[in-house]
């Protein structure tokens, strides 16, 4: 989502992310965020910090309305007024509004840009085998050890919502927001500034301390982008939403692999979680090349 800004406005904020992109260190420059200009105490903190901080204020933050309208408004009106946040979110992180002077900052933080048909293709092969991935190698690790489902599911109570398709709409909300949030955080804000500063694979490998996945910010690096990341996110926890953490979608009984040995059920989750993972790297390799050099750090 985006408003119309004046021509010499959108060329200009076009022309400073592109020197952003292009250059490490004016792009370092340009990532340091608008507090900077009015605290030297925030400009003088490392890039990597800085980012850190950032990334961790704008996924968290964001990501907590949900909770606290669901659990004011209801469902209905809820989801409504979330939707709508989202959106000015999405606008406000990637470049939009106020204040001028950071909308380069932020659009370059968000990666923002269109993808090409091609990056579309591949890009959502990606996204949608990740969550197949995830959720492979979580059947396989509940085979290894037992499911505990009462502490598995702590915390993700959605029985004070009246029906089932409250519930469900509850889940694809709650998904939704932290997918975005989540990506826009750690894999905006946070990587993309590390990139520009300190490389791809330390600013993939930082967010991990987090509980940031690697395949989520080998995705945003190689596309450019923020979008299939997000629709991966997205996907994804709509499943450990509706079946892992809240059982709307059913329940896991298949027990140890200790217990019933190696069965035919353990083989095929085997070969759907390898068989995912090389098309996600697949998908990936074939993003990467397909992204113009001035689209990676």
């Amino acid at each position: 989502m985006y408003l119309c800004w004046g021509e010499w406005s959108r060329y200009r904020i076009h022309f400073e992310t592109k020197i952003a992109v292009e250059s490490p260190a004016v792009g370092h420059k340009m990532m340091t965020m608008l507090p900077s200009r009015h605290f030297s105490g925030w400009a003088r903190l490392p890039t990597a910090l800085r980012a850190i901080i950032t990334g961790l204020l704008m996924a968290l933050i964001p990501a907590n309305v949900w909770p606290l309208l669901l659990l004011n408004l209801g469902v209905p009106l809820a989801a409504i007024v979330e939707v709508v946040f989202l959106a000015l979110y999405v606008w406000w992180a990637s470049g939009g509004g106020p204040p001028r002077t950071a909308q380069a900052a932020r659009a370059t933080a968000f990666r923002r840009g269109i993808p090409t048909p091609k990056q579309w293709s591949w890009g959502l092969i990606a996204a949608l085998f990740f969550a197949v991935t995830i959720h492979a190698s979580i059947v396989l690790l509940f085979r290894i050890v037992a499911y505990l489902m009462a502490a598995f599911r702590q915390g993700y109570d959605f029985s004070f919502i009246p029906s089932l398709p409250l519930r469900w709409l509850a889940v694809v909300v709650s998904a939704t927001s932290a997918g975005i949030c989540e990506e826009a955080g750690f894999r905006g804000y946070m990587q993309r500034p590390i990139e520009l500063r300190y490389g791809a694979p330390v600013a993939i490998l930082v967010p991990i301390v987090f509980g940031a996945g690697v395949l989520l910010g080998v995705l945003a690096w190689s596309s450019g982008s923020l979008i299939f990341g997000m629709i991966g996110h997205v996907v994804m926890d709509i499943g450990l939403f509706a079946y892992w953490w809240t059982g709307i979608g059913g329940n896991f009984a298949a027990r140890p692999i200790s217990e019933t040995g190696v069965d035919q059920p353990f083989l095929i989750a085997c070969a759907v979680w390898a068989t995912s993972l090389v098309i996600v790297l697949l998908a990936i390799s074939k993003l990467r090349g397909k992204t113009p050099r001035t689209g990676r750090a």
